[in-house]
């Protein structure tokens, strides 16, 4: 059960850590980079997903 956990865990960081490095190249304004980045801080997966589902890929 421990070995599933972990698991879970760093798919979960990995897709963090993906939308961030996203974020980071993508072509948004400064200010909204960085709410972007405040978000996915503090709001972690949740940020992250929210990110996935609302502001990639509209940035062009």
């Amino acid at each position: 059960m421990g070995a599933l956990f972990g698991l879970i865990s760093l798919a979960c960081f990995i897709f963090w850590l993906w939308m961030l490095v996203d974020l980071l190249m993508s072509r948004h304004s400064a200010g909204i980079k960085i709410l972007w980045v405040i978000l996915m801080i503090f709001l972690s997966l949740l940020g992250s997903i929210l990110y996935f589902f609302l502001a990639r890929g509209k940035a062009a």
